[in-house]
């Protein structure tokens, strides 16, 4: 394919911070109160299987294999339609849906009747709203901003949703340990409810309408796109590993830092909201970053970034700290914000739109897919050989993808490409 890249004017548009009009905005509002309620619940529900379930670093593995295995069986069934149908009704009711699995965990935790097999499938579902916005949300971007805004959309996006990873699993932490799982979830409805109400008033641009084929066909098509493109098949490479080693890392991580790092449940919600502020920090910075950086070089430092985390991580067997693991998420934060941003405009600048949708839950599918796995290989590790090798394998992981970014071609991209000619 051609790596024509944007013209300077564009970058210098995108980083001057340009407007952006209403439906944007209510998309980038709803994301910010529909991951606040996701890692709200996602901090709550380990801690309440821990504390309230006696659960173990097995059970919470599995815990999380639930909680993720919708990106893996949902992300593709849900791209399609999104190609086929409104993109917003797919957010709106995937939304509703999560705020319904979030009201009936709230009930169980108030007649007592939680359990963690009901944990899990109300955690199967919550993760569908997650899921309509990871295939949906990037592919209606480019319909609501123009073209040169899109790297700066993008930043807000992730800004926002940085914002909740910072603030969602400390809140989260610090709600169970104080006033109980209750208002843990109580909030998580709520804010899920705001994502609603604004995914309900966002006005969606009208598409040409265009021929449903048979799905598989439609499904082909992308994937054959997606495996067609040399600079996609790296990116898609890398994601899968981090998603892997991240995910091993955890499945085991909250019982680790109770038995072996020492830590509380509001100990525990401060490092993982540590993740969450790193997030903060690389969004923030992105806009410099990209200004100081060749497209490529910016692309490999997420990568990086996620490789010395792991490490940092691994340290803690020798030196049980809370100030490594709160180092160890802030760098898993700070770095791979830089990707998901360059990541997806990447995938937004040289897909065709009718299939935006499909690119984007394939890539979903492989990456976010890969998560439950992750996690099914930590549950596995950790009933084999303990939670020490976990955080090995997670770290192992951690080189493969780094290692995948730094030779591609993706990595010596000077700029934006323009979309190929198909």
């Amino acid at each position: 394919m051609p790596f024509r890249l944007f013209g300077a004017s564009s970058r210098s548009t995108a980083s001057a911070g340009p407007a952006f009009g209403a439906a944007f905005n209510r998309l980038a509002w709803s994301n910010l109160f529909a991951q606040s309620a996701e890692q709200v619940s996602l901090a709550a529900a380990p801690l309440v299987a821990v504390f309230a379930l006696d659960a173990s670093a097995r059970d919470i593995g599995l815990l999380q294999t639930a909680q993720t295995l919708p990106f893996l069986l949902l992300s593709i069934p849900l791209g399609v339609w999104a190609d086929r149908h409104s993109r917003r009704t797919l957010m709106t009711v995937a939304e509703a849906l999560r705020v319904a699995a979030l009201l009936a965990v709230l009930a169980l935790v108030y007649t007592h009747a939680l359990s963690l097999p009901l944990l899990m499938v109300l955690g199967f579902l919550g993760a569908t709203g997650t899921v309509a916005y990871g295939v949906a949300a990037p592919a209606l971007v480019p319909w609501l901003v123009a073209r040169e805004q899109l790297a700066a959309a993008n930043g807000r996006v992730e800004l926002a949703r940085s914002v909740a990873y910072s603030a969602g699993p400390a809140l989260g932490g610090l709600l169970v340990e104080w006033i109980g799982a209750g208002w843990a979830y109580s909030v998580a409805a709520g804010l899920s409810a705001l994502a609603v109400a604004l995914l309900a008033r966002l006005r969606e641009p009208p598409r040409a309408a265009s021929a449903h084929r048979h799905f598989m066909l439609e499904l082909r098509e992308g994937a054959r796109f997606v495996a067609s493109d040399a600079l996609l098949r790296p990116m898609l490479a890398t994601a899968v590993f981090f998603n892997v080693g991240f995910f091993t890392l955890q499945a085991v991580y909250v019982p680790y830092a109770v038995h072996r790092l020492g830590l509380g449940a509001s100990a525990v919600g401060v490092t993982l909201g540590a993740y969450g502020v790193g997030m903060v920090c690389g969004a923030l910075a992105a806009p410099t970053v990209a200004r100081a950086l060749a497209f490529g070089r910016m692309l490999v430092i997420g990568p990086l970034c996620g490789l010395a985390a792991s490490l940092v991580m691994v340290a803690t067997l020798v030196v049980p700290s809370f100030l490594l693991a709160t180092l160890s998420f802030f760098l898993l934060g700070v770095g791979p914000i830089l990707w998901v941003v360059g990541s997806t405009t990447l995938r937004q600048a040289i897909t065709p739109g009718g299939m935006m949708a499909r690119v984007s839950a394939i890539n979903a599918t492989a990456t976010q897919g890969a998560r439950p796995l992750g996690a099914l290989l930590g549950a596995a590790i950790s009933a084999h050989f303990g939670m020490d090798a976990c955080l090995v394998a997670a770290a192992a992981a951690f080189a493969v993808q780094a290692a995948i970014i730094v030779v591609s071609p993706a990595a010596r991209l000077l700029g934006v490409p323009e979309a190929a000619a198909v």
